[in-house]
């Protein structure tokens, strides 16, 4: 760490110093990113340009090396509390200036299952991608999701699941989603470690996710075909 406390943050360019953010939140040095958030504030740089250039894409180099096996997850994790740290700080500005977001998403682990790892690294990415993330917890019957729909409107529901004899819960929940008539309001991605691309598609899922930077990838693709066809 001595080298890392000889950087003087304030001391560096705009340039050096978002790269040296995205060291910072490679290396989950939550009060750097912290500081460096407030240096560029007072910089007089936009929460959202803050956002989107220091967090975001360093998170998407961290998402990156997750995928191909160079980072794992106890240092994802760490890295995503860090982002937490400078999001805290940013929130109530972007909310402020109605700052654009990627998109808004749901998501919980199904009823009978009290594992939370994977979806809160699904969570962490998702918002350090510039997704708004309403996270629901763990063991969630059919009507959290519903209620969590109505209340949020947002555009994808994520459903986890851990255990064999719980991923079939997924199917309730997307049944129920049908014959209310509301599937076809949102993009429905699944994820966990016993799940694969056939169950996904069996049970009438938009997406099955292997991993969180699958599932940051997928949710930015998903969003963009929704906006052409609206658009269309």
């Amino acid at each position: 760490m001595s080298d890392e406390e000889m950087i003087d943050l304030a001391s560096l360019g705009d340039e050096d110093l978002v790269a040296q953010m995205h060291d910072d939140l490679y290396d989950g040095l939550a009060e750097e990113i912290e500081e460096g958030v407030r240096i560029l504030l007072d910089r007089k740089w936009e929460a959202y340009r803050v956002l989107t250039d220091a967090l975001v894409e360093g998170m998407r180099i961290v998402g990156v090396d997750f995928r191909d096996g160079i980072l794992f997850v106890p240092e994802v994790l760490m890295s995503a509390n860090a982002m937490k740290a400078g999001m805290a700080i940013l929130r109530p500005l972007l909310a402020e200036a109605g700052a654009p977001r990627m998109g808004k998403m749901v998501i919980g682990t199904v009823k009978g299952d009290i594992h939370d790892i994977g979806k809160n690294l699904v969570s962490m990415m998702m918002e350090g991608a510039g997704f708004d993330v309403i996270d629901i917890g763990i063991n969630n019957p059919v009507e959290n999701y519903l209620e969590a729909l109505e209340e949020h409107q947002p555009d994808i529901l994520g459903m986890s699941a851990l255990l064999t004899t719980t991923m079939p819960y997924m199917k309730v929940v997307i049944d129920t989603l049908e014959e209310k008539g509301l599937r076809d309001k949102y993009i429905v991605m699944v994820g966990g470690a016993p799940l694969n691309e056939e169950f996904g598609e069996a049970i009438g899922a938009d997406a099955y996710c292997r991993d969180a930077a699958v599932a940051v990838e997928m949710a930015k693709d998903l969003i963009a075909r929704k906006h052409n066809q609206l658009g269309a």
